[in-house]
């Protein structure tokens, strides 16, 4: 399993504590941080063979980070990757679950979706509403539960193979863009419930999701996908009708 992280502090090691605790091994991409937690998980590393630790000059972002650690993963032979946040939020009681589908069902993108609490801020949820109608339409409601969750495991080699054709997909629109892309090229999903909680500041709680950037980001990557949508849609089409028929 893969977890990106940046400047998530003392964050970042609980939640690989808690990934141990039920998976091996567990890879971070320590995206440029400069808060002191790649030194602290290299140490860690360093006690623990089952955990291994890349450590990236600069900030790139998480779509960045990710494609460093499915390139790593590839070459150490891995079929799969799960991809985990490092801020708290997603349960690691849930990993097992999630992999064992992916066991079961390994042509299929395995995807969160997320059952939020009060904790959730409400701007981020309608937020997440927007983004989710606009999926459903360039997908022709192709499966994506929630299309910025990103809990999830993928199969590796048709989204690296995505990412090394596309210039994007490299900051915050990761999630969505790669869940779009890998429904065109026909990898079928499948949603699994995922309990979700904000951490407060009190708490810990780290975020670097900033409003106006990154929605910003994201209507541009909506506006690309829409495009391409348009000229992708007779075969979308298609490919609907046909599997109905199934």
């Amino acid at each position: 399993m893969l977890i990106p992280s940046y400047n998530t502090g003392q964050l970042v090691l609980h939640t690989v504590a808690e990934a141990r605790r039920v998976w091996r091994p567990v890879w971070v991409v320590v995206d440029g941080s400069t808060d002191g937690s790649g030194e602290a998980l290299l140490d860690l590393a360093r006690r623990d063979p089952q955990l291994s630790v890349i450590v990236l000059p600069a900030n790139q972002g998480k779509g960045a980070a990710v494609l460093h650690g499915l390139r790593a993963a590839t070459a150490a032979g891995y079929s799969h990757a799960l991809v985990m946040d490092a801020d708290g939020q997603h349960p690691a009681a849930k990993i097992p679950e999630l992999m064992a589908s992916a066991q079961a069902n390994p042509d299929a993108l395995i995807l969160g979706r997320p059952i939020f609490d009060r904790t959730a801020p409400i701007e981020r949820v309608l937020w997440r509403k927007m983004s989710n109608f606009w999926v459903h339409l360039e997908t022709l409601c192709g499966g994506v539960g929630d299309s910025l969750f990103g809990f999830r495991v993928y199969p590796i080699a048709p989204l690296l193979a995505i990412m090394e054709h596309e210039r994007w997909m490299r900051r915050f629109d990761f999630d969505a863009e790669a869940a779009v892309r890998l429904v065109w090229h026909g990898v079928r999903t499948i949603n699994i419930s995922v309990p979700v909680r904000y951490l407060s500041a009190e708490e810990g709680g780290v975020s670097h999701f900033r409003y106006v950037r990154d929605n910003l980001l994201l209507t541009w990557m909506h506006v690309r996908l829409v495009l391409e949508f348009l000229l992708r849609a007779p075969l979308l089409l298609v490919r609907r009708l046909r599997s109905s028929r199934r």
